[in-house]
């Protein structure tokens, strides 16, 4: 599983002309499902993303986590992180999750999130998404689950 992780002052996503979600301060999560992901990838992003101390201190340090901070996380799917553009110009997403194993995983992130503590708003799965945010610092972070567990 990946993860692009943006830390932003406010963010929200618009379906069908109008807003479905958005969020103050706190992290905008881009996830996109392999298709070898299982349960243990979607614990492990979701522990990474309420955990990662991204969020300034009193002092103006990165010491501080989603969970300090009591912040929100606007959590997105996102197949096209799977994409190779190796190779032509068009890219490839066959390591991509089909859509019903990608909905399974991409609700365990968002549910094990809610389990660690934060607030999740989320977009609406396989729909055309516009997404906007304002990335704060900027901090963005790549995960990959099959790197870390």
């Amino acid at each position: 599983m990946r993860a692009v992780i943006q830390r932003v002052t406010e963010a929200h996503v618009i379906v069908h002309g109008e807003i479905c979600a958005q969020i103050g301060g706190g992290i905008c999560a881009l996830i996109g499902v392999s298709q070898e992901d299982a349960l243990e990838d979607a614990l492990w992003i979701a522990r990474k993303i309420a955990s990662l101390r991204i969020f300034d201190d009193s002092n103006g340090k990165m010491n501080l986590s989603l969970q300090d901070t009591e912040g929100t996380a606007l959590v997105i799917s996102q197949f096209t992180l799977y994409g190779d553009a190796r190779k032509g110009r068009r890219p490839s997403f066959t390591e991509a999750a089909e859509n019903k194993q990608a909905e399974i995983q991409y609700r365990n992130v968002c549910d094990a999130l809610s389990r660690e503590g934060v607030v999740v708003r989320t977009g609406i799965f396989g729909a055309h998404m516009a997404v906007s945010l304002i990335n704060d610092g900027p901090v963005t972070l790549l995960l990959d689950s099959k790197k870390n567990i």
